[in-house]
């Protein structure tokens, strides 16, 4: 038995009928290098075996008694993994529009609570006789880090895979009594209410060192919540969706962040931005104010390496839309994000998954669920524009059931009042952008995504001229 943190809790509260919080990943993969030729069953029976090695793959909410403290994970009893492991086909011809509008229906449904937290869907009918694995796995259980380690577990570096030690047959857990869950979320109750003086110290230092730094005119900041222009994918959300992908090369991306003496992840949200600005130009509905978009920061420490959980905190940056020229909207964004990290360093990189601990469950579900069904996002002014994540992947080819990864997208969740979300993943040699988004805000999505290549064109012209 183990309880959700505060931060991993928190996102089961956030969940509602039209916001669901599981985050995807749809790997392609070519079957040619299947040992024996491909088959279902044999991706099937290679998730049974390593099961035991990614705990939240057998393990069940279990709620604590009068809800006196956050649920706990427990090995589910009656595991079924033919309810978790499933087969469809894409629609022909099985392009990548047929597959994400078959990615945006599978996402569009909620996880089952009463269940482990995810579920698998093989994908077959695919062009070039390749198969697509699409994973939803709920957010409570991993975040971006946590997920890629969790890719280390699943899938083997040889087309012959690895042995794979058997589970420890000892390793046995009884579904806790109602006293027994009281008890436990008493004990950790008091320990929270311990510590509580020390994060209120910490809290109004860290607000001060903010306050300063804002008040500084030579210091650099990031964007401001609530100050995000309005746009077509600002509103209340439904519980359908939308998927698109999209792909740079990894190594001439690295090129334009040494030529411009920036980050890879300024790149990334410099391409995701010009994407953007010329989705909404078509549109012509292209904001005066720059976009704001929230990126979220991993705060795991090298000893939480390995754990499937959250230890995230997020910050706001702006991506420059306002500015044409593509080179300076990429100093721009630097410049945002170089500020919004030394005001995340100043508040504390811990500071928003402390907090999280004592969030009052009662009142944030009925705030949650009542901002979403009277549709109170379209009332003020959004707090961001969009999420946008970026996680790094294996340089090196990985194998599932025998099969090779050629692609990964990554799809994380949209949230109330923003209806797109694009999450970044680099594999071997190429960056791989997927976008989820509401079908109703966003439509036209895969107009969106196929911006992406022309927006990465125009900087690496700026940083080949400038080379």
């Amino acid at each position: 038995m183990e309880r959700l943190s505060g931060m991993d809790a928190s996102f089961v509260y956030l969940e509602t009928p039209t916001l669901h919080m599981h985050v995807s990943m749809l790997g392609i993969y070519d079957t040619t290098t299947v040992p024996g030729g491909y088959r279902f069953d044999l991706l099937k029976d290679t998730i049974s075996e390593r099961l035991h090695l990614v705990p939240p793959f057998t393990q069940r909410l279990v709620e604590v008694p009068f809800k006196l403290h956050h649920p706990v994970w427990v090995n589910d009893p009656h595991f079924d993994i033919d309810y978790h492991v499933r087969r469809i086909a894409v629609p022909a011809p099985g392009g990548r529009r047929e597959l994400g509008d078959l990615v945006g229906q599978l996402t569009s449904v909620p996880l089952d609570r009463t269940r482990p937290l995810w579920e698998a869907w093989v994908i077959e009918g695919l062009k070039h006789d390749r198969v697509a694995f699409l994973i939803k796995i709920h957010h409570a259980c991993i975040d971006g880090a946590s997920g890629a380690e969790l890719m280390t577990e699943l899938y083997d570096v040889e087309p012959e895979g690895r042995e794979i030690a058997p589970p420890d047959p000892d390793d046995q857990e009884q579904i806790p009594t109602d006293a027994e869950l009281v008890g436990y979320a008493l004990v950790s109750k008091a320990r929270n209410a311990w510590r509580l003086p020390g994060l209120l110290g910490k809290t109004v230092e860290s607000a001060t060192n903010v306050y300063r730094r804002r008040r500084d005119p030579a210091a650099k900041v990031g964007a401001t919540p609530l100050t995000a222009p309005r746009t077509s994918f600002n509103g209340a959300i439904t519980a359908h969706r939308k998927a698109a992908f999209a792909r740079i090369p990894l190594d001439e991306t690295k090129e334009v962040k040494d030529i411009f003496g920036v980050k890879v992840n300024d790149v990334v949200l410099a391409v995701t931005a010009g994407a953007l600005r010329a989705y909404l130009e078509r549109r012509e509905e292209l904001p005066p104010e720059p976009l704001l978009a929230v990126v979220p920061i991993s705060v795991r420490a090298e000893d939480e390496r390995g754990q499937q959980n959250n230890r995230v905190s997020a910050m706001f940056t702006s991506l420059a839309t306002d500015i044409d020229d593509p080179v300076e909207r990429l100093r721009a964004i630097a410049e945002s994000t170089e500020g919004a990290k030394e005001e995340h360093n100043a508040a504390g990189a811990r500071m928003l998954t402390d907090w999280t601990e004592y969030a009052p469950r009662r009142v944030f579900g009925v705030a949650v669920r009542a901002y979403s069904s009277m549709h109170l996002a379209n009332r003020h002014r959004p707090i961001h524009n969009l999420v946008i994540s970026n996680v790094p992947g294996p340089p090196f080819p990985l194998y599932f059931a025998g099969a090779e990864l050629v692609a990964a997208y990554p799809m994380g969740p949209i949230m109330e009042g923003a209806g797109l979300n694009a999450t970044v993943l680099s594999y071997r040699h190429h960056v791989d952008f997927g976008f989820l988004a509401d079908r109703e805000l966003v439509p036209d999505v895969w107009d969106l995504a196929e911006g992406v290549a022309p927006a990465f064109e125009q900087l690496r012209e700026a940083a080949k001229n400038l080379g």
